[in-house]
């Protein structure tokens, strides 16, 4: 406290009382203000915990009495499920086991009423631990003698939901690992072989 020696001074020289006590109160009043400093809130880290409040709470909002044993639309209409296979890479084929080995990006996209929601954002992007909660179809391919979903860290599965309740669910590649290898039936006509020619379909559907 740099101004008590200055009051004590006056004190000594001045022996007024009175004014030493109001000497010594506006020295105390300087130094509170002096080493009080200003509190700024940071308002990138208060948006950010608030979306993190608002996340959870719709996601906790969308899954409450939500029964992922039923599909969408049961008892009133069919759900409709539109898929996208992006071929990654094909091959080997085998004349001897009449199949083929393909990896692809496999995606669905469907629509539930049941998980539309009202937020500041317009789709929720989520991880494999959401899809395990809701309804999923059950697609499988019909020709397919093996399929194999990679994992790398974690199931290579992406899930997002519009405001709408529409969903796009896609098994993906995580560092260069390709999310879905299938080994599916080819039958082959060899009577013209080696100038013969092949169609290698790839059937896929729902057991519902």
């Amino acid at each position: 406290m740099y101004c008590l020696p200055w009051c004590v001074g006056v004190h000594a020289a001045m022996r007024n009382r009175g004014y030493i006590f109001q000497c010594l109160l506006i020295c105390l009043t300087l130094t509170l203000l002096l080493q009080t400093r200003p509190v700024i809130a940071d308002p990138t880290t208060d948006a950010f915990k608030n979306n993190i409040t608002l996340f959870t709470r719709i996601l906790d909002r969308l899954l409450d009495g939500y029964d992922n044993r039923l599909r969408p639309g049961l008892g009133d209409r069919i759900t409709e499920v539109n898929t996208n296979v992006y071929v990654t890479s094909f091959g080997p084929v085998s004349d001897t086991d009449m199949e083929y080995t393909i990896d692809v990006f496999f995606r669905q996209s469907w629509k539930d009423e049941r998980l539309k929601f009202d937020g500041p954002m317009n789709i929720l992007r989520l991880n494999n631990l959401m899809a395990s909660k809701i309804w999923t179809p059950d697609t499988f391919f019909h020709n397919g003698k093996k399929s194999v979903a990679h994992n790398m860290t974690m199931p290579n599965k992406l899930l997002r939901i519009q405001d709408d309740g529409t969903l796009l669910y896609t098994m993906r590649q995580i560092y260069r690992v390709t999310g879905l290898t299938v080994h599916a039936e080819c039958p082959m006509h060899l009577e013209d072989f080696p100038m013969d020619f092949h169609s290698c379909p790839l059937k896929f559907g729902s057991c519902e």
